[in-house]
């Protein structure tokens, strides 16, 4: 059971970035503008943002194995929409089915809460919790290498078939739930808060090419922030809500969602930023010039080390307590970033520098899911882990935004070339070691003891 659904983990996090190597190309491809292309990338973000807490919820309430089972089921559908499209309309349609699957990991999670013994519950939830880093850290270079040097539409024929092997293996080997929520499904509320996270975020992600002063900016955001006032007000006055803001408001959920998206951003910045650095052209001195597949090699440390680090960290949560284990991921990773303002011209600099942040987020990965599953009634586990996991994409979206800024308005010219300056990759660096150093601080706010549902509950040191 651990590891069929740490295997579709890792398959619906490679989802994520199976498209980031063709990301320059599209344009080209599909005979549209680049602003256009975008959209075969945002959409995924939307969908996985949308369809997550909607489906915990679901889980909550008719079975988190048929909603896994549903999901992969939409991963394939996707798979081969996208894996016969020529245009962009079907690509779109397609990435975003594949986006929905994402809601398979905080699932997953629940599940496992569900079925195993309490002493194995800490290691299998850190490792399915770390899966949404090293699916899209190990699966890049893989990625990459189709889109060099196969036919692009290869890259969808792995991913349905990583999906309808994972949808046999969660078919045969997962047991049907029988924990389940009562109610029913809060239809009004779905919508609600699929319309305000798809203006916030579409915002957030498009500020930077449409102008954050336009008109489509500012009514996404604006809007965007007035759906999620309304649909607050009417969870609370709802008598089965989607997300129960009552629970969603105590505080270690409160302030583990917050440092969530400290997370989520600090995070974005190692998978972005530093291939980033590694691309860029030597002409202006700055750039490492290399390959987007070796720039993605450099990657697999961060992910095979968040891996390796999920038992050590489940048994850290067990000795210690997760909120020590969140504290010393968010640490890890501001010493990752402290690291990089200085170190940031040799390749060797770039893999140590996202193998110690990966390092940190496998330690914060492991411990998020603990500390919601030890403040929330079990009933409500997975759309608990669903609007944890919308967190971390919303920090991960925010980081998009300003890195894009930075990265586009520090710049350095030599010629013909131009790549962003030695001071924008600095300050991508100092951002995110600042956005670490606030999630420690909201960390150290977490009461070491709270009204207890699971494990998770106990003080630091029982």
């Amino acid at each position: 059971m651990v590891f069929t659904l740490a295997f579709t983990g890792l398959v619906t996090a490679f989802m994520m970035t199976l498209l980031v190597p063709l990301v320059p190309s599209l344009p080209e491809i599909l005979d549209v503008s680049a602003e256009d292309s975008q959209w075969a990338v945002t959409v995924t973000l939307l969908a996985a943002a949308v369809a997550t807490p909607i489906f915990g919820r679901l889980g909550d309430l008719y079975g988190k194995r048929r909603m896994v089972l549903v999901l992969l089921g939409l991963v394939v559908l996707g798979s081969v929409i996208a894996g016969f499209a020529t245009t962009l309309v079907p690509l779109v349609i397609g990435r975003g089915l594949q986006g929905a699957g994402i809601g398979v990991i905080p699932l997953g999670i629940s599940i496992l809460r569900d079925v195993l013994h309490r002493d194995r519950v800490g290691a299998a939830v850190a490792l399915v919790s770390a899966t949404l880093g090293i699916g899209g850290a190990v699966g890049l270079p893989l990625a990459a290498v189709i889109s060099q040097f196969l036919d692009w539409h290869i890259l969808f024929v792995v991913s349905g078939v990583l999906a309808v092997a994972g949808f046999v293996l969660v078919w045969r080997f997962i047991p049907v739930s029988t924990l389940r929520a009562e109610g029913q499904f809060d239809a009004v509320g779905a919508i609600g808060l699929a319309v305000a996270l798809t203006a916030l975020l579409l915002g957030i992600s498009k500020g930077n090419g449409w102008g954050w002063v336009s008109l489509p900016t500012l009514a996404c955001l604006v809007g965007g922030v007035v759906v999620l006032a309304l649909w607050t007000w009417y969870e609370l006055r709802s008598a089965s809500p989607l997300i129960d803001i009552r629970v969603a408001t105590r505080r270690t959920v409160l302030l583990t969602n917050a440092a969530s998206v400290t997370v989520g951003f600090a995070f974005f910045a190692s998978t972005v930023v530093l291939p980033q650095l590694l691309e860029a052209s030597t002409g202006t001195g700055v750039g490492l010039g290399q390959s987007m597949f070796v720039a993605s090699l450099c990657l697999i440390p961060s992910g095979l080390v968040m891996w390796a680090v999920s038992g050590l960290a489940a048994r850290l949560i067990r000795a210690r307590g997760a909120r020590l284990s969140f504290l010393l991921g968010l640490a890890v990773i501001a010493v990752g970033y402290l690291l990089a303002v200085f170190l940031m011209t040799e390749i060797w600099h770039t893999v140590l520098i996202a193998t110690v942040v990966g390092l940190g987020v496998g330690f914060a990965y492991s411990a998020m899911p603990t500390l919601i599953m030890g403040a929330v009634p079990p009933t409500e586990t997975a759309a608990s882990n669903g609007l944890n996991s919308v967190m971390r994409s919303l920090g991960s979206t925010v980081a998009s935004a300003v890195f894009g800024v930075v990265l586009a308005t520090q710049t350095v010219t030599v010629g013909d070339v131009t790549t962003p300056s030695a001071w924008g990759f600095q300050l991508s660096f100092i951002v995110s070691l600042a956005a670490a150093a606030v999630g420690v601080l909201l960390v150290m706010l977490i009461p070491r003891r709270h009204s207890a549902y699971g494990r998770a509950s106990l003080p630091d040191g029982d």
